[in-house]
């Protein structure tokens, strides 16, 4: 009877120890899980601070944001009002050419992937910025080409930019971009979100 207790016991504690090391083998495999979320959360958040703002206004949002959008290293663009006196503004007030907007489109980028620099001569090609208050046949405040800066590094590359195209002969006419500090972005209304886009369009009309 002694050793078949005995040989129980041995048993019993046999798989006493199993359950306590699997038990345990689980709490490690949750703890490294838990960690490998907070990794990837914080690399998440690294690329999110990543990202970078620029503004820019070159005559009929739609066509601006197009071009944007389909920039490599874009990851969002928005268009709407800047650089007026009237708080959220509606595109009719806008087209009164009494609140001082400008039709923007505010660009979300990866500065690894595309720099401001870059984005800059994309503005430049997309438009004609001899030309003051209009772009082709839109004539108006709204249409001024116009970039907004969120940095001084922002200005310093638009300046100088403008200066280096001005001074390459490619324009018969002096550049009229203006170079401001960003204000206030006022978001413009959904359906002028990606309007080309929803659209099958390509473009405006320049």
């Amino acid at each position: 009877m002694m050793r078949w207790t005995t040989g129980l016991i041995a048993i019993v504690a046999v798989i006493v120890l199993a359950i306590v090391m699997a038990l345990a083998g689980q709490a490690q495999d949750l703890e490294a899980q838990e960690q490998a979320n907070t990794n990837n959360d914080a690399a998440s958040g690294e690329r999110t601070m990543a990202t970078e703002t620029a503004t820019f206004g070159a005559g009929c949002f739609w066509g601006v944001e197009e071009t944007f959008r389909c920039t490599p290293g874009v990851t969002d663009t928005e268009v709407g009002y800047a650089g007026g006196h009237t708080e959220s503004p509606t595109y009719e007030q806008v087209c009164t050419h009494t609140t001082g907007h400008a039709e923007v489109v505010q660009v979300q980028f990866d500065p690894e992937q595309v720099t401001y620099e870059e984005l800059l001569r994309v503005f430049f090609e997309a438009h004609d910025p001899t030309q003051m208050n209009r772009q082709g046949p839109d004539v108006g405040d709204q249409y001024r080409s116009v970039i907004f800066y969120h940095s001084e590094e922002q200005k310093q590359a638009a300046e100088k930019l403008k200066a280096e195209l001005g001074e390459s002969g490619r324009y018969r006419r002096p550049i009229a971009t203006l170079i401001e500090q960003a204000p206030t972005f006022w978001p413009a209304e959904d359906y002028h979100q990606e309007y080309l886009r929803k659209r099958g369009r390509g473009g405006c009309h320049l």
